[in-house]
């Protein structure tokens, strides 16, 4: 990463002096794609797209994820099928494609998102 006296460095160069990218890049000592980055980039303040895909593999288990995830909160904790249990229970379907690491993520998103209410005492 440049600093920022490189980059307004390398703007000054390119823009106001007209000196050919791979000659400043060859001063510099830096590569030209990255020397072309910093001074082509406008703003750096810009947010990045955050890149979202569906999981195509969990749609057709979610259901069954949901209904067990339903099931096991009604059972004392020592009794709750844990994402290990579930995806082993899954694996055993002839056509379950996904990994491990898919159930268990989509798993403790959905116990994050039923929040627990706390009991009441009895009066």
């Amino acid at each position: 990463m440049l600093t920022v006296t490189d980059e307004n460095y390398i703007r000054q160069e390119l823009n106001l002096k007209g000196r050919p990218y791979s000659e400043v890049a060859k001063q510099m000592g830096i590569d030209f794609r990255i020397m072309k980055k910093y001074a082509d980039q406008e703003d750096w303040n810009e947010p990045k797209q955050i890149q979202r895909r569906k999981a195509r593999v969990m749609e057709a288990v979610k259901p069954f994820l949901d209904q067990w995830l339903l099931e096991d909160s009604k059972k004392k904790k020592k009794f709750q099928r844990t994402s290990t249990r579930m995806f082993n229970q899954l694996e055993k379907e002839p056509n379950f494609q996904g990994s491990y690491r898919a159930v268990r993520d989509y798993v403790s998103r959905r116990k994050k998102s039923w929040v627990k209410r706390p009991k009441l005492p009895c009066n």
